[in-house]
C-alpha cells in the first residue's frame, strides 16, 4: 500500500501542477483580450472565447476577475513565444510562454536547459517533428466504445488511449485540426463525457517518439520538471517516448 500510495500522491501532485499551469495560462490569455478589446465580452470575441475556456477548466472566478482588473488597469501587453532545446540523448522539446517580458522568459528557459544538461535549439530545428492539433482529454472512467462513438459523431481526427506508468487506461486523447478543437471539445461535453480539462488544449504532438535508456529518461524527466517551474513558461512538449 506504501509504494501504491506514494504513487497516487504523486500522480495527484502533478495533476495539482498542470490544473495550476492552466489557471495561469488561461488567466494570462485574458488579460491579453482585455488589454486588447476591452473588458466588454459582448464586443471582445476574443476575451468571449477565453472566457469560455475558463468555465470549461472551471478556473475560479476570482482568478477571472483578477486577470480582468490587472489588464484595464495595466499598458503591459502579453506575448506568445516558442523555444526549443535538445534533450538528452539528442531528444527534443517545445516550450510555450505567454510572458510580459520576453527578456525575462528567454533567459529564464535558457538557464533551465542548460542547467538540466539540455540545449537551447535554433527556431525550427525541433519543431518541425511535431504536429500541432487540438487534444482533448476525456476521463478513463468513461467506456472506450463510448468515447469512439462521441468523438466520431463530434469529428475528431483520432483516438488514443491514455496509460499510466502501469499500463493502465486513466483516460482517452480525443485528437482534432486546430479549427475543429472547439466545436469538438463542446461536442463532447454536450454528450455528457466527463473530460479533464487541465489536460485538453492546442497542443504538439510528436510525429515519432524517442526510447531512451532509464538514466536519459530520468535526465528529460529532470529537464521536463525544471522548465515547468519557470512561472512564464505555460507547456512543454517532447518526443521522449512515456514523458508527458
Amino acid at each position: 500500500m506504501g509504494r501504491r500510495s506514494a504513487k497516487i500522491a504523486t500522480r495527484k501532485g502533478k495533476a495539482d501542477a498542470q490544473k495550476s499551469k492552466l489557471y495561469g495560462k488561461i488567466g494570462k490569455q485574458i488579460a491579453q483580450a482585455v488589454r486588447q478589446g476591452g473588458p466588454d465580452a459582448l464586443g471582445n470575441l476574443r476575451l468571449r472565447d477565453a472566457l469560455a475556456a475558463a468555465k470549461m477548466a472551471q478556473v475560479p472566478v476570482d482568478i477571472i476577475d483578477r486577470n480582468i482588473k490587472r489588464a484595464s488597469e495595466s499598458k503591459a501587453d502579453y506575448t506568445e513565444m516558442t523555444y526549443e532545446a535538445y534533450g538528452i540523448g539528442g531528444t527534443g522539446f517545445v516550450i510555450e510562454c505567454l510572458t510580459d517580458n520576453i527578456n525575462r522568459s528567454a533567459s529564464d528557459v535558457k538557464a533551465a536547459i542548460t542547467k538540466a544538461g539540455g540545449k537551447v535549439a535554433d527556431p525550427g530545428s525541433v519543431l518541425f517533428n511535431f504536429q500541432r492539433q487540438g487534444l482533448v482529454m476525456v476521463d478513463g472512467s468513461e467506456g472506450e466504445d463510448a468515447v469512439f462513438e462521441a468523438a466520431m459523431e463530434a469529428g475528431a481526427a483520432d483516438i488514443q488511449q491514455h496509460t499510466d506508468e502501469d499500463g493502465a487506461v486513466v483516460g482517452f486523447k480525443v485528437l482534432t485540426a486546430v479549427e475543429d478543437y472547439g466545436a469538438v471539445s463542446s461536442s463532447l461535453a454536450e454528450q455528457g463525457l466527463k473530460l479533464q480539462p487541465e489536460a485538453s488544449g492546442l497542443v504538439y504532438v510528436p510525429l515519432v517518439q524517442q526510447e531512451v535508456d532509464d538514466e536519459q529518461f530520468e535526465g528529460n524527466e529532470a529537464l521536463l520538471e525544471r522548465l515547468l517551474a519557470v512561472d512564464d513558461v505555460d507547456a512543454v512538449y517532447t518526443t521522449v517516448a512515456g514523458l508527458e
